[in-house]
């Protein structure tokens, strides 16, 4: 079925260069669906995950491995150790290039991934805030915990506050300190424009066998429902794999939970398991509930895309 659409959307007339978008929440399909397009097309793939970029965080992130790869190139995964800083401006200088590069190839990427932030500063016409860090008022910022830094940014930028999970640390902080040193919200500097790009946005097959799902759809209590057990099943199967085990690697390597690589759902919920204040069932349940949370933030994003399907 895909693969007729993929074809109308390569012959299709257009005054701008193609690019494919595969997103939608963990555990919904994409790798398989990617990597079939991808050798149809011949192209390669550009991770759009944000955690993906760090080495050794596999299994929590549902990073590809080499078998599954099948030869398809990939691209934005495993450049980046835990403890280093990676913004949306980051990403976007080192994906941007590889994009160029692909079209002078007579190529159209493929996108792949769930991080809205990622895809957005590519596919869209906006600027970026390209803010220098005041490491002055990041160590200000160290000793506050998750939640204090969290009331900082509702206080100071409440609309792009409502967009983050409140552990999510690193935003937070670069939020607070764009904010502090601009006296501009960081959404103000993403207002959509326009597409930069012809785009085919493509969901995998959910609950209604489709693969360009409607937002009625998308809002529904049978997609939701499909969605969210999904994400229990994936993160179970996350626990059989050995997640306890990965993060133990990677703490053994003298990386922190504060890093920011690790700063994310998935490994911050371990913390109170490695201090005995929980125990593995507890972590599992919490990790099942903030990914569903995300998820469902995630689908509020996605629905500007689904927007542009119906175009």
């Amino acid at each position: 079925m895909y693969l007729k659409i993929i074809k109308n959307f390569q012959e299709k007339k257009s005054d701008k260069k193609k690019v494919i978008v595969i997103f939608w929440p963990t555990g919904a399909g994409k790798t398989q669906m990617s990597i079939e397009i991808a050798k149809f097309l011949e192209t390669e793939i550009i991770s759009t995950d944000s955690k993906q970029v760090y080495k050794y965080m596999d299994i929590w992130t549902g990073k590809i491995t080499p078998e599954e790869m099948q030869w398809v190139k990939h691209h934005m995964i495993d450049i980046k150790n835990p403890d280093e800083n990676f913004s949306v401006w980051d990403f976007k200088e080192q994906s941007e290039p590889l994009i160029w590069k692909l079209h002078s190839e007579n190529k159209i990427p493929l996108l792949v991934g769930w991080t809205g932030l990622y895809i957005d500063s590519l596919i869209y016409e906006r600027d970026l805030p390209k803010v220098e860090a005041d490491y002055e008022l990041r160590a200000q910022m160290e000793s506050l915990s998750n939640d204090e830094m969290y009331r900082i940014l509702q206080e100071i930028d409440p609309e792009y506050a409502a967009e983050l999970h409140p552990n999510n640390r690193v935003y937070i902080e670069r939020a607070i300190e764009v904010k502090k040193l601009t006296w501009k919200s960081k959404s103000s500097f993403r207002q959509q424009k326009k597409l930069k790009y012809e785009v085919l946005f493509l969901t995998p097959n959910g609950p209604f066998n489709e693969l360009q799902i409607s937002a009625d759809q998308l809002k529904s209590f049978e997609y939701r429902e499909w969605l969210y057990e999904r994400i229990n099943k994936r993160v179970l199967q996350m626990f059989e794999e050995w997640l306890e085990k990965e993060i133990k690697n990677i703490l053994n390597m003298w990386y922190s939970y504060w890093n920011p690589g690790l700063i994310s759902i998935g490994y911050q919920e371990f913390e109170g398991y490695s201090k005995w204040e929980i125990d593995l069932w507890e972590v599992q349940k919490l990790i099942q509930q903030h990914s569903r949370n995300y998820a469902k933030r995630q689908l509020t994003w996605f629905q500007k895309y689904l927007k542009n399907i119906a175009e």
